[in-house]
């Protein structure tokens, strides 16, 4: 489960970064772009709080000091969206609101100097290339966990192929063991039948002794 927050940890950590970006953009495009990023950051905030919502899901199934951990990183994640979610409604905010906030949003305006612009669109690159980097971060992570599932299928496999072998291989010790009995048993009925013939032909051998001794004392 750890590692499943883990996961949502590094997809919130790219959501926000772009939604920091864009935030940050809001305040220096014209109309159409800003509606543009207001209806995309709409969605990313929605995003974000889904993935907050299966993290406090996930926290809630553990135990012990791991889920204290976790809920206070997922607590530490939801104020920092709060934040967010605060600093974009006031982004969004029309600058023709009249009264004071109006006239706030006008000094606003008339203070952003070229150089405060650039440094904002800067900090917005610098921001949106660290979102890039952490996707390929996150990419890389779900690349590796696909070799290391891939390799762990593969000593899977060469484990049941070495288990089949070994199987064949007993199979085949017993097949030898009662061959080598077999041919033991044959050897020695053999070696039975050979000494059969050997004690016949002995007595055959006495038998026809006495007959022809017997035959030569008649005769004499």
């Amino acid at each position: 489960m750890a590692t499943l927050v883990d996961n949502y940890e590094q997809q919130y950590a790219v959501l926000t970064a772009d939604i920091t970006a864009k935030i940050s953009r809001i305040a220096i495009v014209n109309s159409g772009e800003k509606r543009a990023l207001v209806q995309d950051v709409d969605r990313q905030v929605e995003e974000a709080q889904e993935l907050l919502e299966q993290m406090e899901l996930e926290v809630r199934g553990m135990s012990g000091t791991a889920r204290d951990r976790l809920r206070g990183r997922v607590e530490s994640h939801r104020a920092e969206l709060k934040r967010l979610n605060q600093e974009f409604q006031s982004a969004k905010r029309p600058k023709d609101d009249g009264g004071a906030e109006g006239g706030r949003d006008e000094s606003w305006d008339t203070s952003i100097t070229i150089d405060q612009r650039q440094r904002l669109l800067d900090n917005s690159d610098r921001i949106e290339r660290t979102g890039r980097n952490l996707q390929n971060g996150y990419r890389m992570v779900l690349e590796s966990e696909e070799v290391g599932s891939q390799v762990l299928k593969d000593l899977h496999d060469q484990r049941e192929t070495i288990q089949r072998t070994r199987g064949r291989l007993r199979e085949t010790d017993a097949e030898l063991g009662r061959g080598s009995r077999l041919l033991s048993g044959m050897i020695f009925r053999a070696v039975q039948q050979r000494i059969a013939l050997a004690i016949v032909a002995l007595v055959l051998i006495i038998v026809a002794c006495f007959v022809v001794y017997y035959s030569f004392k008649s005769k004499g």
